[in-house]
């Protein structure tokens, strides 16, 4: 099962809907890697713990920099927090990180929030073209994702609108280079997979 988010499981619908997959008094784990310089002091850390906590999640944080991938198989939900999609996605790449992500996604609960919905894809090449600097220092050459799913998202569409020049122009550009359909997904909302079923909430 896979949530790809903007921003968490942030409204009671995709609470509601997340309630239906999740193990009553199983335990959470949020993926904190990609916040650098924050970690678990991120401050989205207090209001997706608590959305978790709604489910009757107990919590738990890992970080890759310092943790074994293997760890987290032994959680319900596995949250991967956004941040820096390049140096989250040198980490994924990993063979034995990259394996234990799909283990999860096809056994138990994977929820990604903004850069870590990104890195499920099949590629970062969308966020590269808007925030090239986040990967000044990382220094990726390849873009490819772990390709969980085919689905191109732009998460936090209408508040990055504000943030970005030519922000749906490139957009745009990019759907007619690549031949693909953007999701433009919101804050509050949500891509469901689970088994053959792809839905938005």
């Amino acid at each position: 099962m896979i949530i790809l988010t903007s921003n968490g499981l942030s409204s009671d619908a995709l609470l509601r809907e997340a309630g239906k997959f999740v193990i009553a008094q199983g335990k959470a784990v949020i993926i904190t890697t990609a916040s650098l310089g924050y970690k678990e002091k991120d401050w989205h850390i207090p209001r997706l713990t608590k959305e978790l906590e709604q489910l009757g999640l107990s919590v738990a944080y890992f970080d890759f920099d310092f943790e074994d991938a293997e760890a987290l198989l032994s959680y319900d939900v596995v949250e991967i927090l956004g941040g820096n999609p390049f140096y989250l996605i040198k980490h994924l790449k990993q063979a034995e990180n990259s394996a234990v992500i799909q283990k999860i996604a096809e056994e138990k609960v994977l929820i990604g929030i903004s850069a870590g919905t990104l890195v499920l894809q099949r590629n970062i090449r969308l966020v590269a073209q808007y925030s090239p600097e986040m990967n000044e220092e990382v220094g990726l050459t390849d873009l490819s994702g772990l390709g969980l799913t085919d689905l191109e998202i732009l998460p936090h569409y209408h508040r990055y609108m504000e943030r970005f020049e030519r922000f749906e122009e490139l957009a745009q550009q990019y759907e007619k280079d690549n031949g693909c359909k953007i999701l433009r997904l919101d804050d509050g909302e949500a891509i469901f997979i689970h088994q053959d079923q792809i839905y938005q909430i």
